[in-house]
């Protein structure tokens, strides 16, 4: 089942022009990992998919961009954000406990039976692998917790509000490897509930945790395969160079 259908899309930023007749299908419970240079238009894409471009006042498309077959464009934004959750590359924590960030969306949302809300937050700090470690402190500032456990607390409070798709934009990208680990853990056991995207600069994580990988350059999609293929035998020399580690 395709989640996203992608054709001709074309984005500039003024006078920038950011993505290049970009043509992809996402399909629903994989992780497609993106992977390119600064500047190769891979975050630039990611934000479209929740439509996060649009607050930027120099920004225009063209071109066509489906969510579960219906124009993104055509969509109510806050519902679109709510079916497609966002997790940034600085954990961004609420100036409030452990229990009341990842209750805060579905508080929001309209929820205030205590009971529900409960079990929603132990649901979700369990599929982002951190409740056995704040369980007993959830009424501890989030402030509190390490980078890593912060990163997971974000993630936790994304699923909270039940979304279909997981954006991923560099998540890892200060995190130390154990804490890395536990956050590509996470990614690869929420696959089988959630569509997830995650742009990365780290090409061994996108091997690690992607089902396909896509590469990006000076805002080109050039190639797109599954990740075996794209890290073993890559059809365009550019990725292969790139891979390498020749340029980036």
């Amino acid at each position: 089942m395709v989640k996203f259908n992608v054709r001709n899309l074309n984005i500039w930023f003024d006078q920038t022009h950011a993505l290049k007749g970009v043509n992809i299908e996402i399909e629903a419970n994989e992780i497609l990992s993106i992977i390119g240079p600064s500047n190769s238009g891979k975050t630039s894409f990611l934000r479209m998919l929740n439509r996060l471009n649009d607050l930027n006042p120099g920004f225009k498309m063209s071109g066509w961009l489906e969510f579960d077959k219906e124009d993104i464009r055509k969509i109510n934004i806050e519902v679109l954000r709510k079916r497609v959750g966002m997790v940034f590359a600085l954990p961004l924590p609420l100036p409030l406990s452990i229990f009341e960030n990842i209750a805060y969306g579905v508080k929001m949302h309209g929820e205030k039976n205590y009971q529900r809300i409960a079990a929603i937050v132990e649901r979700s700090l369990k599929q982002a692998y951190l409740w056995d470690e704040v369980k007993d402190r959830l009424g501890v500032s989030a402030f509190k917790l390490s980078g890593g456990q912060q990163q997971r607390l974000c993630i936790a409070r994304t699923l909270a509000v039940e979304p279909e798709v997981i954006l991923f934009d560099e998540p890892c990208s200060g995190l130390d490897p154990i804490s890395t680990a536990k956050v590509e853990e996470a990614m690869l056991r929420l696959k089988e509930n959630y569509t997830i995207v995650l742009v990365t600069n780290n090409v061994k994580q996108a091997a690690r945790v992607g089902d396909r990988t896509a590469f990006f350059l000076s805002g080109e999609l050039v190639e797109l395969d599954k990740t075996e293929k794209i890290f073993t035998a890559p059809f365009d020399r550019r990725t292969d160079g790139y891979i390498r580690g020749e340029f980036g």
